[in-house]
């Protein structure tokens, strides 16, 4: 299926390329969506210099053969130069002013965060969009946000900020380093109450992933506390010898969308 490339103009920030792929045959039956994160890393591998991306299209074409499913709309929207500051989450990294490492952490972002921005564009001008243009089930319950790295924590903020609109996140790879413990504690403490959401988190071992284990344990911890249930409306896995790269995320793509989208439980 081919991918319609769209140009949305923002009063929030710098307009951009959005990508959207509908799954073969689809094209008129009403479908979730999921909305993701560096949306120039998930399909054509012309788009990359070492030509690796997500494959998602695949990943749901082969969901939908084993599970006899209809499939989801993926809006992949493109990031620019200045992707740290639109994924950093704002109101929590707003308790890390008082922090020594405040002013190194400003400098290496380029800026304070601008996430708030960043997801009212989502939100008020690229969702509409979407939903106007596309069969789409525009409910909270069939909308979704999906991302890794920095794309993790602004897919976890996102559902934090509208809980009414998405109802689940797909972190992957998720950069907690960016704000470490106090980072953890302050998404912890926006996290919506159990019941109506899902949140899918996951870490490897190699490289940057190397230094996730033990901020996610803390989120672990926190999604315990407030009721979540470990393979019912939360997942985390861990995966040795894996890296920080899409090559890694393409490997379990699938299973993040099965759990997040379908509630299922597959893999290891």
């Amino acid at each position: 299926m081919p991918i319609h490339r769209h140009h949305v103009a923002s009063r929030y920030v710098v307009s951009r390329p959005i990508n959207v792929w509908i799954p073969a045959g689809m094209e008129d039956q009403p479908l979730p969506v999921i909305y993701m994160h560096d949306g120039q890393n998930l399909f054509d591998p012309a788009l990359r210099a070492d030509g690796e991306v997500w494959a998602v299209d695949r990943a749901i074409e082969q969901l939908r053969v084993e599970h006899h499913w209809s499939g989801a709309i993926v809006v992949g929207i493109w990031c620019t130069d200045q992707r740290w500051r639109e994924y950093a989450p704002q109101q929590p990294f707003a308790a890390l002013r008082a922090t020594r490492g405040w002013t190194q952490i400003v400098e290496r972002m380029g800026g304070e965060p601008v996430s708030d921005s960043y997801l009212a564009f989502l939100v008020e001008e690229v969702k509409p969009f979407i939903d106007t243009h596309y069969r789409t089930l525009p409910d909270a319950a069939n909308t979704f946000l999906m991302g890794s790295s920095m794309g993790g924590l602004i897919s976890l903020y996102g559902v934090c900020r509208y809980p009414d609109l998405f109802a689940g996140a797909g972190c992957l790879s998720t950069h907690w380093p960016a704000g470490g413990n106090i980072l953890v504690d302050e998404l912890a403490a926006l996290l919506p109450p159990p019941g109506r959401h899902r949140f899918y988190f996951d870490y490897g071992t190699v490289g940057l992933d190397a230094e996730y284990e033990p901020f996610q344990q803390r989120m672990d911890q926190h999604l315990i506390r407030a009721g979540y249930r470990f393979g019912h409306d939360w997942l985390t896995r861990r995966f040795p010898g894996a890296a920080h790269n899409e090559a890694a995320w393409r490997a379990r793509v699938a299973d993040v969308i099965a759990f997040l989208v379908m509630g299922h439980v597959t893999g290891g």
